[in-house]
């Protein structure tokens, strides 16, 4: 599932963030960023993905 949200991330970034994120002010965001471009787009939904999948440290 990984490997998809990432490939989803760069070919569809809406649907990437949906993905990981669901219904937030994140996916919100992203599409108003692919609105703009698609690179800036792929970049948030990237980002998106690397940070959820980091552990907190607390």
């Amino acid at each position: 599932m990984r490997l998809l949200q990432l490939i989803l991330a760069i070919v569809l970034p809406p649907l990437g963030v949906y993905l990981a994120t669901g219904v937030s002010t994140t996916l919100i965001i992203n599409i108003v960023l692919t609105l703009l471009g698609w690179l800036p787009g792929s970049i948030h939904a990237v980002w998106v993905l690397s940070k959820q999948s980091e552990p907190y440290n607390i």
